[in-house]
């Protein structure tokens, strides 16, 4: 029941990469501190700093699908290190900012340095893993981002009540040491994209991890685009990506306005899901290791509606818990096994191109789900939002039990039902 001896015969470079990932997030706290430093350090209204979160949004949309596409030409390692030097560099001179024009721009290009890493990332750890492990390595990685994300926000805001400024000199003295470490760690990449028996490999024995293989030809993304099967799981993706936003708007608002929680409360719930996932994610991934890619898919968007849904029937703590624990469930299902979904079926060479189309859902999601939340909560009423939250849940997941495996590159229509 050991869930860390399974993890063991990951390869190595997956722990480098979840190492760095995990120095990156620990130092994570200028975005989850924006607003307040946008309203209360430079006095700016709250629509203006809401209008700076749409800014970033748009950037990490624009920058998904070219990430993962010279992850494919030049490599994921690279990308990834020229992606934690240009953010780490920004957020020093972020602060110098002093006009909503220049704070505007060094948002939006910020954004697009600091969203440039993920696609690569992800495209990296599924080739490293291959797919007998891919969901343990997405499982391990989640645990970095969790730990990480469970520090940064501490400190940070220990950091803001002295001073603001403190807050992108840390993140960006953080964001830079994970790129050094990209750079010292000795990195022997064989990667193994689209499946047994693909022959993609970057930089093996180099220690570089920047070229690859010329047996491999990188196609464009008007070849992604023909997969149906692929465009028919991103699809399914969105009505739960949109659901897993809510937590920056709709919820806070329903427990702190309408059910009277503290801030304080609130900052506790989300406390509980960081917590189970340290505690549960990889031994769960562990468990569900031999279980189809449809199923897994279709149980984690299913709890994630219930959970999300039963806020309908909450008028207290103990409820609210309930629900963050099976949504919590739902989200340590879906979101490893979806990533390791998209590294089975992306062809060799293309991993790259098919994880910046599946990580600009996300980023979609983050651009209009708070808002659209927020809409129907003040034009329909709140309950409104969590059965609304509910029948996503529930659209995702019929849409993915009706999706079936097939081999990588496979361009067919999505055969559905």
């Amino acid at each position: 029941m050991n869930p860390w001896r399974g993890l063991g015969v990951l390869p190595r470079e997956v722990w480098f990469l979840c190492l760095a990932i995990l120095v990156n997030r620990a130092g994570t706290m200028v975005l989850p501190f924006l607003t307040l430093y946008l309203t209360i350090d430079r006095r700016l209204s709250v629509s203006t700093a809401g209008l700076t979160l749409t800014v970033y949004g748009i950037g990490a949309i624009a920058v998904a699908p070219l990430a993962g596409r010279l992850s494919d030409r030049f490599g994921g390692l690279r990308i990834m290190k020229l992606s934690l030097l240009l953010s780490g560099l920004l957020l020093f001179v972020f602060p110098f900012a002093n006009h909503l024009t220049s704070i505007l721009t060094i948002t939006a290009v910020w954004a697009i340095a600091n969203e440039a890493f993920r696609p690569p990332s992800m495209s990296l750890i599924g080739d490293l893993a291959g797919p007998a492990q891919r969901k343990a390595a997405f499982a391990l990685s989640r645990l970095a981002i969790n730990l990480g994300m469970s520090i940064g926000p501490v400190i940070g805001g220990f950091l803001a009540m002295r001073s603001f400024k403190l807050l992108f000199y840390f993140d960006g003295a953080t964001t830079l040491l994970a790129a050094l470490l990209l750079a010292v760690l000795p990195w022997r990449i064989r990667t193994t994209a689209g499946g047994p028996g693909a022959d993609h490999r970057e930089g093996i024995g180099s220690g570089t991890g920047e070229s690859v293989s010329d047996k491999v030809p990188v196609l464009g993304y008007s070849s992604v685009l023909k997969d149906r099967r692929f465009i028919y799981f991103v699809i399914a993706m969105i009505p739960v990506e949109l659901v897993f936003f809510q937590p920056m708007a709709a919820m806070p608002l329903f427990l702190v306005r309408d059910l009277h929680f503290t801030e304080a409360g609130y900052g506790m719930l989300s406390a509980v899901n960081t917590v189970i996932i340290i505690l549960v994610e990889v031994w769960l991934n562990m468990a569900m290791l031999k279980w189809s890619h449809r199923h897994s898919l279709a149980l984690g968007a299913l709890l994630v509606g219930i959970g999300f849904g039963a806020l309908v029937f909450v008028d207290g703590v103990f409820g609210a818990v309930a629900t963050v624990v099976i949504w919590t469930f739902g989200e340590m299902i879906l979101l490893p096994a979806s990533a390791a979904y998209v590294s089975d079926i992306a062809p060799p060479g293309q991993s790259g191109a098919y994880m910046g189309l599946y990580t600009m859902g996300f980023s979609l999601a983050f651009a209009v789900g708070p808002w659209l939340g927020t809409q129907i909560m003040e034009t329909l009423g709140t309950s409104a939002v969590w059965v609304g939250t509910f029948i996503c849940g529930c659209l995702t997941a019929i849409m993915m039990w009706c999706l079936r495996s097939g081999k990588a590159g496979n361009h067919n229509p999505a055969p559905v039902g």
